[in-house]
């Protein structure tokens, strides 16, 4: 197959791209692009900004690149630089969604899933001090001159940090039934 199809003048019209092949780039998809809202700060915000990326890069085709799924070839140099074109660009969009701090520590990494890994691995630590921290957010919050709605989203998102960040473990004796 020369990846071309025959066109009935006899000239040859190339194949239409794989837009369900993670090696499409999107002519939107670009390096400088902005795919997420906000940006990446470290432990405060990691949760909901692993959320919207996964989101993103899920509805993109892109999600293996950072998960590893997506590997470059071996043997197809043509597949390997797509790759290596596509993993600059999610590269691109992850160092384009973290703050400048965040940013220095992870500018060198040349591999989406390396740059993955590491903030997963340096962020995705909650300690004593973060639990007290939003505990703490969360008795401190007041309605003052925000509406109820906006009152209890905010209550409402520090709840679910406080429970996504501390992992009780569930009773499974016989009192507790």
């Amino acid at each position: 197959m020369t990846g071309e199809i025959p066109c009935t003048s006899g000239t040859k019209i190339p194949d239409s791209p794989d837009v369900d092949d993670p090696l499409y780039i999107h002519p939107t998809d670009t390096v400088t692009g902005i795919i997420i809202s906000f940006k990446l700060l470290g432990t405060e915000n990691l949760k909901i900004w692993k959320s919207s990326m996964t989101r993103v890069l899920k509805a993109k085709n892109k999600l293996g690149f950072v998960e590893g799924t997506v590997n470059q070839s071996d043997s197809d140099s043509i597949k390997a630089l797509k790759w290596e074109r596509v993993n600059v660009v999610v590269c691109s969009w992850l160092l384009g969604s973290i703050s400048e701090t965040v940013y220095a520590g992870h500018a060198g990494s040349e591999k989406a899933v390396d740059i993955w890994s590491e903030l997963n691995e340096t962020y995705c630590k909650y300690d004593g001090s973060v639990i007290f921290n939003i505990h703490q957010k969360i008795n401190s919050l007041t309605q003052k001159s925000l509406y109820v709605s906006d009152c209890y989203n905010k209550l409402d998102s520090l709840w679910k940090e406080f429970d996504g960040s501390t992992n009780l473990i569930e009773c499974v004796c016989v009192a507790s039934t």
